[in-house]
């Protein structure tokens, strides 16, 4: 039994609860997996898990070694990352979790260039406007864009941005234009439904932030469909000013309510908690940090 493997593999199995689930992300077959384990609780002498047929869990031996192989794998991740960092550039594989439209319109590019810049980097992109679990899902990084990150999160923020209320001059010709938030309560509104309810808007009142419900007939867990919609004059959208900004520089679209903002989203790239940071994914934070900066920079 080889017993960093061996250790590697259990904290798989106890992140996913599962070792089929642990097999499939280490690449490995499920047998292998469960001999490993099943050698290492022969090795210490005692049971890390109790295996029903729903699901697996920790025994309360298994939640103390659980934490202790963490801080060894840590350790040896860093000391041989610390070695190989003084002679070589980065290599290996980087898993990215990446909101749609700002992944798409906003760090496509970068990441492009980033793989052009270091050719023994592999990247693996996943494009979704959901919530992933970093650990469950085998993601290295996400980036996240949201006003207020989740407790524990470990994040670094590398830009802002700010949601616009924007609407079609067809429409507002149509029903008029809002004069205040609560105004909204009596127009058709468009729903952003990725990051959960989308009854209501946020918006700095009076030097207060208020929550305005609106009503939506059209619903989408996607900001450019709901930005097209408005364009075409099917209601008001509330989205980032990377989704709209082209809308309105083209006139398409109108940003309406400027004199109440909303609050400022954070952009965060956000890494899994309790794992060493590898050298590459390291490297790449640093480069997403310095060309959004050097973006935000340019007139």
């Amino acid at each position: 039994m080889d017993r960093l493997d061996a250790m590697q593999m259990f904290i798989r199995v106890a992140e996913l609860g599962s070792f089929s689930a642990a097999a499939l992300q280490l690449g490995v077959a499920r047998s292998a997996v469960t001999r490993q384990v099943a050698a290492l609780e022969a090795h210490l002498g005692t049971k890390l898990m109790a295996r029903s047929t729903r699901r697996l869990s920790l025994t309360s031996a298994g939640t103390a070694y659980l934490e202790k192989c963490r801080v060894i794998l840590n350790l040896v991740e860093a000391a041989e990352t610390g070695i190989a960092e003084e002679r070589q550039s980065p290599r290996g594989p980087i898993r990215i979790g990446l909101p749609l439209s700002f992944g798409l319109k906003r760090l496509g590019p970068l990441l492009l260039g980033f793989a052009q810049r270091y050719p023994e980097v592999s990247l693996d992109m996943d494009y979704t406007d959901r919530r992933v679990n970093l650990i469950e899902e085998g993601i290295d990084l996400s980036i996240r864009i949201t006003a207020r990150l989740d407790p524990g999160d470990v994040a670094r923020r590398i830009g802002s941005s700010r949601l616009i209320v924007v609407a079609s001059p067809d429409y507002l010709a149509r029903h008029g234009t809002p004069q205040h938030p609560d105004e909204l309560a009596h127009h058709e509104c468009l729903g952003y439904t990725a990051g959960g309810s989308s009854q209501a808007w946020s918006f700095v009142v009076d030097g207060q932030t208020r929550n305005v419900v609106v009503r939506s007939r059209i619903n989408a867990g996607n900001g450019d469909v709901l930005a097209e919609a408005a364009a075409l004059g099917m209601g008001i959208a509330c989205q980032p000013d990377f989704i709209v900004d082209s809308l309105i520089a083209s006139g398409r679209v109108r940003a309406i309510l400027a004199d109440f903002p909303t609050p400022e989203l954070g952009i965060h790239v956000v890494l899994p908690g309790n794992r060493h940071v590898p050298h590459r994914v390291r490297v790449l934070m640093d480069f997403l940090t310095e060309e959004m900066r050097s973006g935000a920079s340019r007139p």
